[in-house]
């Protein structure tokens, strides 16, 4: 019960902040003709102002004792003065209210200015009152989800010019209703105060603007919400809410557009068309008014809803899913696709088409949806690829050398015979399928479908292919591990077009992730070094990486200068002797424990163009380097028998290691997930 209050409250106060904002701005827009800011609508919603300020202050309290006892989960401290001051003081949440009642307490004092001051209208005071209104608003974007994932101008800003753009256009409907229903003495019922359509039309000019703003931002919050995980747009609560509030938001430009080029100009052309265009703006902008408040509940509640990209999708209920990535290669793909973007660029011209001849509202809406329609009954079906219950669920595993490890080993035992022991393709038992197995390698077979995907045939196996289920025979999270796997040897063979340059502002892909213990006692993992220092990870063997290590030794202080660590990971054990030479000899960590987990999942990353190592087993270079970047990418790789003299020139080294100590960050850090 105390959610839905908290909805309805959360719904109010957000409401009311909007109404203050889009009424003060429309007051401003208003008083550059003095004739008329003496209307009566002015007066009224003048008096409207301190009322609806009043509920702002009122709901943000309101919200604050709710807040109090949804984040202790105990009701009862709704009604407790400890527990809100508690909640004030102990949470960024709280000290964000505080910020916002403060100013929504400064804004109801400009509301009482306004009101009192009606016989010496100045616009000013709209303008003060407007900006009171619209920092509230604003101050609130620090409690949003987009300052939860990131506290910076870039993703909070994007956030607060939607909410804020939203509140000069939905708070500006009441006053538009308030001209079109407020009549002057000795005017009748269908007319429009003629000042008051100046209001309107000079309003109108940067509605469109606005709107297309609204809309702007919208997209990057959007897409922000839902990452690259566009399926849970129709396979979890919030993005049923984005929908559903798009859809409105349709609804909304459909009416706001007819408003702008019919009825709006029909009340400067006569009587009749006045008279006409008067109805259907009373009728319709009552209608988007209503429309919009629903619009606002959804965004409340939206806001209070996990992102999608963060929703669990356990199961998804469809038997197919749209990938451009998996059909596109396909001619036919393509043609069909172009058809259905014409198509969408016809329906776009139909709808120009019916403005200028005039086309009733049903007419033009009705041809333009059959060409949308047919459009998308052209383009989407040859899109479509089979899809499985586990196809979007989250991986639980991190892609890591552990999971990676473990998953080597199982598909040694399991999957070799078939796919051969690089995943290729090519086990002794292959050629016994009518239908040969995946080549998981060299194929881009892995990057077409998700880790859901794989995770499913691993479970259930594919029908009429030969492919069994290892359901009974792996537990979850060993099925994983063999999808970390499979995803780790893609990567690896994608990673034979990396050498030892670094591509400028060009991060490639993330590198498995790994846990830790030096010779020094330090330990860590790599994404602790993540927007402090690059890393130079050097896979190395004893004695034969001596020469090299002394190298490294030797420019140890110039490569920390270039704000980059090394790692050294010796590719096989090391005796206790071994190890004590080595460690006198060098100054930077040697890993001691995860260096055979990183070994064997990095090892991966060792065919280049000239060797692409495909034959057998494959031949493990004795000395591998990577240079990962201080935001986790990995972006060049040295191995000396494929590469020449490439590193142990320590100058070019350090050319690579400047590079990226200049770059400023392109991209997030990679996700720690497969998907």
């Amino acid at each position: 019960m105390i959610e839905i209050i908290a909805a309805i409250v959360r719904w109010i106060q957000l409401a009311a902040n909007m109404v203050l904002i889009g009424s003060s701005i429309f007051l401003a827009i208003s008083a550059y003709n003095r004739v008329v800011i003496s209307s009566p609508w002015v007066t009224r919603l003048e008096r409207l102002l301190p009322w609806i300020a009043g509920i702002l202050v009122i709901g943000l309290l309101a919200l604050l004792a709710i807040s109090s006892a949804l984040a202790t989960g105990v009701t009862e401290h709704a009604w407790q003065p400890d527990a809100w001051y508690a909640f004030l003081t102990k949470t960024r949440t709280g000290h964000v209210w505080m910020w916002r009642e403060g100013f929504a307490v400064l804004a109801l004092g400009a509301a009482f200015l306004i009101r009192n001051s009606s016989s010496n209208r100045t616009q000013w005071r709209y303008v003060l009152c407007a900006t009171l209104a619209i920092i509230t608003l604003s101050v609130g974007s620090l409690a949003s989800h987009a300052a939860a994932e990131e506290m910076s101008v870039v993703s909070i800003l994007p956030y607060t010019l939607h909410i804020v753009l939203a509140g000069v256009w939905f708070g500006a409907l009441p006053a538009f209703l308030l001209i079109l229903f407020t009549k002057k003495e000795g005017q009748s019922s269908q007319e429009v105060d003629q000042f008051g359509i100046q209001t309107l039309k000079r309003f109108s000019i940067i509605a469109m603007p606005v709107m297309l703003g609204i809309i702007a931002t919208g997209v990057i919050v959007a897409d922000r919400a839902v990452d690259t995980l566009y399926g849970a747009l129709v396979a979890t609560d919030y993005g049923w809410l984005l929908l559903t509030k798009i859809g409105l938001l349709i609804l909304v430009l459909i009416i706001a557009s007819r408003a702008r080029s019919v009825w709006l100009p029909a009340l400067g052309q006569g009587q009749a068309l006045a008279v006409i265009g008067g109805q259907n703006l009373r009728k319709w902008v009552r209608i988007e008014f209503l429309i919009a408040g629903i619009i606002v509940l959804l965004a409340t509640i939206l806001a209070n809803t996990i992102p999608a990209k963060h929703s669990l999708i356990e199961e998804w209920p469809y038997s197919f899913r749209f990938s451009i990535d998996a059909t596109w290669e396909d001619p036919s793909v393509q043609t069909q696709v172009l058809l259905g973007v014409s198509l969408l660029l016809l329906a776009g011209g139909l709808i120009i088409f019916g403005r200028i001849k005039k086309w009733a509202l049903l007419r033009s809406i009705g041809t333009s949806g059959v060409v949308v329609v047919s459009a998308f009954a052209v383009m989407l079906p040859p899109l479509a690829v089979q899809a499985y219950p586990e196809t979007y669920r989250n991986t639980p595993v991190p892609f890591d050398s552990i999971s990676i490890t473990n998953g080597s080993g199982y598909f040694a035992e399991n999957c070799i015979a078939c796919h051969g022991p690089q995943g290729k393709g090519n086990g002794v038992l292959a050629k016994s399928f009518t239908k040969p197995p995946a080549d998981l390698l060299t194929e881009p077979h892995t990057e077409l479908h998700t880790a859901g995907d794989f995770f499913n045939w691993l479970s259930k196996g594919i029908p009429d292919t030969g492919m069994p289920g290892f359901e009974d025979k792996l537990d979850e999270e060993g099925r994983w591990d063999v999808v970390n796997y499979i995803h780790a040897m893609s990567r690896g063979y994608q990673a034979r077009l990396m050498g030892p340059k670094v591509i400028p502002d060009e991060p490639s892909s993330g590198p498995p992730n790994f846990s830790y213990t030096a010779h020094d006692e330090s330990q860590g993992i790599l994404q602790d070094f993540r927007y402090k220092k690059s890393v130079l990870l050097v896979l190395f063997s004893w004695p034969e990486s001596r020469e090299r290590l002394g190298q490294l030794k030797l420019d140890y202080d110039k490569l920390g200068e270039g704000n980059a660590e090394v790692l050294a990971v010796p590719m096989h054990d090391l005796d206790s002797r071994s190890l004590a030479e080595i460690t006198a000899e060098v100054p930077f960590p040697v890993v001691i424990q995860g260096a055979k987990e990183i070994t064997q999942s990095y090892i991966l990353y060792r065919r280049t163009l000239g060797r692409p190592d495909l034959l057998g087993e494959g031949a493990i270079p004795d000395h591998l380097e990577f240079l990962v970047d201080r935001f986790g990418y990995l972006r060049a790789r040295w191995i000396p028998v494929a590469d020449g003299d490439g590193w142990s020139n320590m100058s070019f080294l350090m050319k690579q290691v400047a590079q990226l100590k200049q770059e400023k960050e392109i991209l997030p850090p990679p996700d720690d997930m497969v998907h």
